[in-house]
């Protein structure tokens, strides 16, 4: 095991990747969220159903296509996700601008639910800041930042969106 900080790793000019990335990234989410779920489980919500409330709390009412691009999902994920927390009272699919479309407006209940679960998530937080060290989680969010600029798909041209469509 690898037993340098993350500063050593990146500060070292002879280093190469070593090993699987997508693999190392989904075993961290992994134990990241197993974390966060241990804290978040006393009040009945996993980190992804806490997330979609405060979403919803800050951004609502929402197009579901709008909350499934702001929180990086599909649509199907998104609907198999909100399923729970509509059924749970916490969320409500309701009537959008016109009759086609539909928002996702959280529910006193949902604002409630979303109360105890911070202090629940703040508990998680701070826990990680501490066992992983708040410089690591610095640097750990600046990378993460720092990848997901330069993965974002530049928009496609005009023209080649319609040479595609065979316009």
């Amino acid at each position: 095991m690898n037993k340098r900080t993350p500063s050593e790793t990146v500060k070292d000019a002879t280093a190469r990747p070593q090993g699987c990335t997508n693999f190392k990234l989904r075993r961290l989410v992994r134990q990241v969220s197993q974390h966060y779920d241990a804290q978040m489980s006393s009040c009945g919500l996993k980190t992804t159903q806490y997330s979609l409330l405060n979403t919803v709390a800050h951004l609502g009412p929402i197009q579901p296509s709008e909350l499934a691009r702001h929180m990086a999902m599909d649509a199907s994920t998104l609907t198999r996700n909100l399923r729970p927390l509509m059924d749970a009272g916490w969320l409500l699919l309701g009537p959008g601008q016109n009759a086609r479309s539909r928002l996702v407006h959280i529910t006193e209940a949902g604002r409630e639910k979303r109360r105890e679960a911070q202090a629940l998530w703040r508990v998680a937080q701070l826990s990680l800041n501490e066992r992983l060290g708040e410089s690591t989680v610095l640097a750990l969010h600046g990378l993460i930042d720092d990848c997901m600029d330069l993965l974002v798909e530049p928009a496609a041209e005009p023209a080649a969106a319609e040479q595609a469509a065979g316009a």
